[in-house]
């Protein structure tokens, strides 16, 4: 099937701290508005079909700034997949026949008073078509279960195939899938994706000091460019916290990048809410794939080799299994400071 060239938009919005979830409505109101703006705007080359919205866009980061107590966040602030929150983005992806690419701090009925940190797509009918469980929570903030985190409990609902960890939904408009803010600081999640077909990744957000540095540029194209897919990151633009304080930690470069590693659409400004787009062009993705002698790394992956690299465990699996995600500083305790005794212990570090 041939898809014709489409213009993707990534929102870049100000977000407002919540506290319960009733207070996703703010965030969601202004995220209307900015999403019927930028689809007006943006389509007037060719059709928005594809609309990003950044990690945290609904709900903040509540339980990583103010380091909550995990249950009590699940019980106020996380939300149901599907619920009435996906039901209002269903509500725009209808309006304005798009899709919608988001994520959420959502419950999961297996897990009671644990919550997951769920990127999520919802396509021009309203219907939820992929929900991926992010597999590497920014470390030591995050408190979002990792399915790694309940590997034996997740295994028995899932198995323990690549569609576990790294689904990907075939749309309309490409093959859709999701490795947002830290998952892409490993490239095994990117190629995760790149191994179940994934074109088009929802890569988003990334704070400071990672994007300062070059990091978030760096690895989107990285992403992209091993894997033959387009990377999606748009970067919040500034935050109000529950003081009433507005202060951009994320830095701009709000950025898609093409197959080719190329930045086909960039923002570098934060502080203002706006959205960047870009051009996807498939049918030239689908090509270089598939005549490329070279550029089309995928095909020539040594796996018997690389696997090698992994016959011993590092990150503790199950680490969840049987309480609650640690505070900040249980994490760096219990977790931090050990991880990096096992990589002296094993001669990998001095």
């Amino acid at each position: 099937m041939t898809i014709n060239p489409y213009t993707a938009v990534g929102l870049i919005p100000e977000i407002t701290e919540i506290q319960d979830r009733d207070d996703i409505a703010t965030n969601l109101d202004h995220l209307y508005s900015l999403t019927r703006t930028a689809v007006a705007l943006g389509g007037l080359d060719y059709p928005v079909r594809l609309v990003a919205l950044p990690e945290g866009a609904l709900q903040g980061f509540t339980d990583e700034i103010h380091d909550l107590d995990h249950a009590t966040y699940a019980h106020t602030c996380a939300i149901a997949l599907p619920g009435a929150e996906s039901e209002e983005l269903a509500r725009w992806s209808c309006e304005f026949g798009v899709h919608i690419m988001a994520q959420a701090k959502a419950l999961h009925p297996a897990f009671p008073d644990r919550y997951f940190n769920v990127g999520f797509v919802i396509d021009p009918t309203g219907a939820i078509v992929l929900r991926h469980y992010k597999l590497a929570p920014l470390p030591p903030m995050e408190h979002s279960l990792s399915p790694h985190d309940v590997l034996d409990r997740w295994t028995e609902l899932y198995g323990s195939g690549p569609d576990a960890y790294w689904p990907v939904a075939d749309t309309a408009i490409g093959r859709l899938g999701v490795m947002m803010a830290n998952e892409a600081s490993y490239p095994e999640n990117a190629r995760g994706l790149a191994l179940s077909g994934c074109e088009i990744a929802y890569r988003t957000s990334y704070p400071l000091p990672g994007v300062a540095s070059g990091a978030f540029d760096i690895q989107n194209r990285a992403r992209a460019l091993d894997n033959l897919m387009y990377v999606l990151a748009p970067n919040p633009a500034a935050y109000v916290g529950t003081d009433g304080q507005r202060v951009d930690f994320f830095g701009g470069c709000s950025t898609i990048t093409d197959h080719a590693g190329r930045t086909v659409g960039r923002l570098d400004h934060g502080g203002v809410a706006s959205f960047v787009t870009a051009t996807i062009d498939l049918t030239a993705l689908r090509q270089q794939r598939t005549t490329a002698a070279w550029t089309n790394w995928t095909k020539d992956l040594r796996t018997e080799l690389y696997a090698t690299l992994y016959e011993r465990s590092i990150y503790p699996a199950n680490l969840y299994a049987d309480r609650p995600p640690y505070n900040h500083a249980e994490y760096r305790e219990h977790v931090t400071v050990p991880q990096i005794e096992l990589m002296r212990a094993r001669g990998i570090w001095h």
